[in-house]
C-alpha cells in the first residue's frame, strides 16, 4: 500500500513539472516529461509493484538469490581452476593465421619444418635491383 501511495505521488509530481514546463512553451519536453510521469502509475495498475514488493520483503526469495548467487561463484570458481590447471600441463592449440612464419608459430626452433639444404638463406636481389634503381 505504501508503494503504490509513493508511486502515485511521484506521478502527480511529475505531472506538474510537465504542466508547468508546457506553459514554457516547451511541448516537447513537456511531452517526454509526461511519459516518465505515467510510467510509476502504470507498473501500479498492471501490479508489478505488488510482485516486486512481495519479492522483496519475503526472506525466503533472498536466501534463494544468495543460493543461486553461490551456485555461480562456484561455477566460476571451478571453471577458473580448471583452466589454470589445464594450462600448465598441455597448451591448448593457439589460433595463428594461415601461412604464418615460423616466429608467428612459436619461436620457429620447436615444431618448425627445416628448410631445404640447397635453399639459399635470404634472396635479396630484387630488393637490390630496386635499390640501384633509385642510385641508393
Amino acid at each position: 500500500m505504501l508503494a503504490e501511495t509513493i508511486c502515485s505521488a511521484v506521478s502527480a509530481a511529475g505531472l506538474g513539472i510537465a504542466a508547468v514546463t508546457a506553459y514554457r512553451r516547451r511541448f516537447l519536453k513537456a511531452a517526454r516529461i509526461t511519459a516518465y510521469a505515467l510510467v510509476p502509475v502504470g507498473l501500479v495498475l498492471t501490479g508489478v509493484v505488488e510482485w516486486v514488493s512481495g519479492i522483496v520483503f519475503r526472506p525466503a526469495v533472498w536466501i534463494g538469490f544468495g543460493l543461486l548467487g553461490l551456485a555461480w561463484l562456484l561455477f566460476t570458481t571451478t571453471r577458473a581452476v580448471e583452466r589454470r590447471a589445464a594450462g600448465g600441463s598441455a597448451k591448448s592449440p593457439e589460433a595463428v593465421a594461415p601461412g604464418a612464419s615460423a616466429p608467428a608459430l612459436g619461436g620457429g626452433t620447436t615444431g618448425a619444418a627445416p628448410k631445404p639444404q640447397g635453399a639459399p638463406a635470404e634472396d635479396f636481389s630484387d630488393i637490390e635491383a630496386i635499390l640501384k634503381k633509385h642510385g641508393i
